[in-house]
């Protein structure tokens, strides 16, 4: 959108800023590293799963499979379907469809999902077995950009194939991490027997270059790329210029002071006498409480609900966003000082990527599809 542009230009000339700077960029030696790696085994391997970020399904595209024609034996994944929009979710499943891509949505989370999946890929694997690997020992790869979810799959798939196997023996873990770039390394875990399946975990890499600021933004607001490479505050900037042009603040209408008298967490009614003063007084400045979200939810409903400018034109969205800066901080109990912008823009970005402040795709469906 027209309005978000100025955000997105600002976070674009701080990718430029950063990748001029020897041993600041994103593109790190151990992911140059992984790289070549992973593109000597791609062509070893059974099935190659490129898990994407549902929430921007086209941005997180894994750029190294350009290289690769498509066929049967890749799979698109989008992780993280429960932080993404439903609707848009269906679009983009039509949209692969209509690209004949296959594709697939999970939670890494929810082992319903993960054993839905596993289902899913076993049955493609017993295509392959039928056409030409009669008894072979089956390797499927975990490809995708940081932070799209991989290990976490990966561990939630070892897990599930081996109780349904029925096998014993010590579970193996990959390393998790809210962080990107955490996996070093390409680890192996046993997902099915007969035949033997196994999952291939591997770092996250991104290009050396982005040129396109809107898919670097993109990537950079949902977790791909650490925060101190641009910025949390500019980071929450773009995020409260998405939100505020989005319907998402109207589904807390209900929490407004102005329509409710009594304070509601997950639509209870509360006494002010009750547990939660206690909890209020106990865990204040934590976050996650669900006392805080609501509070946080009935802040950017009413800024945004009572402003009396245009969102849709840059210079009252900018004005907007700064106003709820500062309502955000009394909603989080931020003390005044120097550091009190960069603490509020931390906690409203993990309310975000936490899926608490709403559902967003972020891409749209290209225009010549």
């Amino acid at each position: 959108m027209a309005a978000t542009a100025g955000y997105v230009q600002k976070l674009g000339a701080a990718v430029k800023k950063v990748a001029g700077k020897r041993g600041s960029s994103w593109y790190t030696p151990h992911m140059a590293a992984a790289t070549r790696a992973i593109m000597e085994r791609i062509p070893l391997v059974d099935l190659v799963v490129e898990v994407r970020d549902a929430r921007v399904p086209l941005s997180s595209e894994y750029e190294l499979l350009r290289n690769f024609p498509h066929s049967l034996r890749h799979i698109i994944l989008l992780n993280k379907m429960d932080l993404a929009s439903r609707p848009q979710l269906k679009v983009w499943r039509a949209y692969f469809e209509q690209q004949n891509l296959i594709s697939y949505e999970v939670n890494a989370h929810n082992k319903e999902h993960v054993k839905e999946f596993l289902n899913f890929l076993q049955a493609r694997v017993r295509e392959l077995t039928r056409t030409d690997h009669a008894n072979h020992t089956i390797t499927v790869m975990l490809l995708g950009i940081p932070n799209v979810g991989k290990s976490a799959l990966a561990n939630a798939l070892h897990q599930i194939g081996r109780i349904s196997a029925a096998e014993k023996g010590k579970l193996k873990h990959a390393t998790v991490s809210p962080l990107p770039g955490e996996t070093k390394d390409i680890s192996s875990l046993k997902i099915g027997s007969h035949p033997n399946i196994y999952v291939l975990d591997t770092p996250g890499v991104l290009p050396p270059m982005i040129p396109d600021a809107e898919v670097y933004s993109k990537l950079a607001l949902t977790g791909a790329i650490n925060d101190c490479l641009i910025g949390e505050s500019e980071l929450a900037q773009y995020f409260l210029a998405i939100h505020n042009l989005s319907d998402e603040y109207k589904k807390w209408a209900k929490l407004s002071m102005n329509h409710s008298e009594k304070i509601t967490v997950d639509g209870m009614e509360t006494s002010s006498d009750s547990e939660l003063d206690k909890r209020r007084k106990q865990y204040a400045t934590d976050h996650t409480q669900d006392f805080v979200v609501h509070d946080v939810r009935r802040t950017l409903f009413e800024t945004v609900s009572s402003f009396p400018g245009n969102p849709e034109a840059g210079k009252d969205l900018v004005e907007l966003i700064e106003a709820q800066f500062s309502e955000l901080q009394k909603a989080f109990k931020v003390l005044v000082d120097t550091q009190a912008r960069t603490k509020v823009a931390a906690k409203l970005l993990n309310l975000y990527r936490t899926g608490r402040l709403g559902h967003y795709t972020l891409d749209s469906i290209p225009r010549n599809s």
